[in-house]
């Protein structure tokens, strides 16, 4: 794919999308892989303004927080294609996985103080080597790995799981998953085959949307199972009749 000039510059990112520069903007690089992550955003607001209303715990907030950060990284790196801005994108998607990572596992965690230092350290360690090398294969198995090891815990907390409104929840989070990954494929490998099609279906862009109300669903399910661990008689209720939410009902004494 040829390299094009624009308000940005040529490209510096060590990888470019099944998507042609600057057909709509010479300030966008990729229209649509940049557009795609609205919906990212808005979900993530929608959870955030959830867990606040409801006083879950802050981590839950930070989640949130970090899912509207990664849409917004995404998208100036999309808009962009430079190197910097990449950077931006790709450091808080491992951030975010080592934070679903303590959700996950602190609740059986004795030693209270351990995991969260060394997921900090963990992420700070990988930032600054991130900013040094240019990883690209090895980006994408490290973050791989790191989703391989959020997926046996997300089963356990299913099978513990009884609400059929959040396992509709769990059983979305998969689904959403499983076909954002196919595009995601898709647009990677098959980019020559498309690229002579009159029509491109936009596989990363798919992406971003699927992913997009993949982290909502599996950050609403997390909600629930944790409410569920603190006693709070959670209950999954819809927000405009479409997105799902956790309503809970905490006893006086907390």
């Amino acid at each position: 794919m040829e390299d094009l000039s624009s308000f940005w510059g040529p490209v510096t990112s060590t990888h470019e999308w099944c998507e042609m520069n600057y057909v709509h903007s010479s300030y966008i690089a990729e229209f649509f892989n940049t557009i795609s992550n609205v919906p990212c955003i808005l979900l993530a607001l929608i959870g955030l303004v959830n867990s606040l209303k409801y006083r879950f715990e802050k981590r839950f907030s930070v989640l949130h927080l970090s899912n509207m950060i990664l849409g917004i990284g995404s998208m100036i790196y999309h808009a962009t294609l430079q190197r910097l801005q990449q950077q931006g994108d790709e450091t808080p998607m491992v951030w975010e996985m080592l934070l679903y990572i303590y959700i996950l596992y602190s609740p059986d965690w004795h030693y209270r103080s351990t995991m969260p230092t060394f997921l900090f350290l963990y992420g700070a360690a990988f930032a600054v080597a991130h900013s040094q090398v240019r990883f690209n294969l090895g980006f994408k198995v490290h973050y791989a790995l790191l989703c391989l090891l959020c997926i046996p815990r997300m089963y356990k907390y299913y099978i513990h799981t009884e609400d059929k409104s959040a396992k509709r929840l769990a059983k979305l989070y998969v689904a959403t998953l499983v076909t954002a990954t196919i595009c995601w494929l898709a647009d990677l490998l098959f980019c020559k085959d498309i690229s002579l099609w009159h029509f491109n279906p936009q596989g990363h862009a798919l992406w971003h949307v699927l992913m997009g109300f993949n982290s909502y669903f599996a950050n609403t399910f997390l909600m629930f199972c944790r409410a569920q661990q603190r006693g709070w008689n959670p209950k999954v209720k819809h927000f405009l009749g479409m997105f799902p939410y956790v309503n809970i009902q905490k006893p006086k004494a907390q």
